[in-house]
């Protein structure tokens, strides 16, 4: 066994924009090494989002466990610090098993939330109804407009369609006294001493990809599963009904657009997504990067976590 061969004694996590290929390469390396997956994808945690979030079916998992999919509602509030603490009793009951977990996904909080032990700052109801109230009155643009006020380098960062986060952000910045960036964590070794391997690809390449897969959703029923979803109440849910895809067949339902519509709006919205989690991800030097494109991306991910390997105990000499 050579060393990019040897089965790591810790977590691995597999990051990087949209439709760059982490999933597929997560299975080759849970066979590889014997590993259980464990999701860290935000959307990817509601039951029935199946299709508009690229979930693999349980036919085509390979028969490899896989943790924190399907466990909320759509009328259920994803938040970064309840699966902060679902997760990680996942990751250490794999390791307690003596597989390898592979943590898979590209929610960038929620990355840096488990493998940064994120700290969440205090919340308060009374703020926290204030701002609401501001967003139900105003919508997203007033409750943006103020944030911009506040603390302009949060207002930068969050999508400004993105109410809940915004509201988050005023919260905490009128609690804290600091703007909404004092409160993330610092970038140190990671929990567990978990390897984390990036996987990106060449931006033609991946908008062909994104184009590609906004296309294969609609036809394979994305608007019918968005029907089935408003059953279920998602409209009633706060995270859920603004998922990429999801927000804009609501919008094609509701009338505001055409289907053509619906499908070009859902490829730009990733597109702007993909920037952002490059941006993110580009920040963090404790990623060893890999192409996606390489047509034997398997034995570079392994090359790249005995990199990380050799990293680690050069850095403890």
């Amino acid at each position: 066994m050579t060393n990019a061969d040897a089965r790591p004694s810790n977590p691995v996590a597999i990051v990087g924009p949209t439709a760059t290929g982490k999933s597929d390469l997560a299975l080759d390396l849970a066979e590889h090494w014997g590993g259980e997956i464990v999701n860290i994808d935000a959307m990817q945690l509601y039951r029935g989002m199946d299709i508009g979030t690229a979930k693999l079916p349980p036919s085509e998992r390979r028969g490899i466990a896989h943790h924190q999919l399907d466990v909320l509602n759509v009328t259920e509030t994803a938040t970064v610090a309840t699966y902060q603490e679902s997760a990680a009793r996942d990751v250490e009951a794999i390791t307690a098993r003596g597989a390898v977990p592979i943590i898979v996904g590209g929610s960038m909080m929620y990355v840096q939330a488990l493998l940064d032990e994120w700290a969440f700052p205090a919340t308060d109801p009374e703020v926290r109804a204030k701002w609401e109230a501001v967003l139900v009155e105003g919508g997203v643009a007033a409750v943006h407009r103020k944030l911009a006020e506040v603390d302009p380098a949060a207002a930068a960062s969050i999508l400004p369609t993105d109410g809940r986060r915004i509201v988050r952000a005023l919260e905490v910045v009128e609690i804290t006294g600091q703007p909404f960036a004092a409160s993330a964590p610092k970038i140190g070794d990671p929990r567990w001493g978990t390897h984390i391997i990036g996987v990106d690809r060449d931006t033609e390449t991946l908008d062909e990809r994104i184009r590609l897969r906004t296309e294969l959703m609609f036809e394979r029923g994305l608007v019918a599963e968005v029907h089935e979803l408003i059953d279920a109440g998602l409209r009633e849910g706060v995270t859920a009904q603004r998922a990429i895809g999801y927000a804009q067949v609501l919008a094609y339902l509701d009338g505001e657009y055409d289907l053509h519509e619906a499908r070009e709006r859902t490829f730009i919205g990733t597109r702007r997504y993909v920037r952002r989690q490059r941006s993110w991800f580009g920040r963090d030097p404790r990623i060893e990067w890999v192409d996606g494109d390489d047509p034997q991306l398997l034995t570079a991910a392994l090359q790249a976590d005995a990199a990380l390997t050799r990293n680690a105990v050069e850095g403890d000499e």
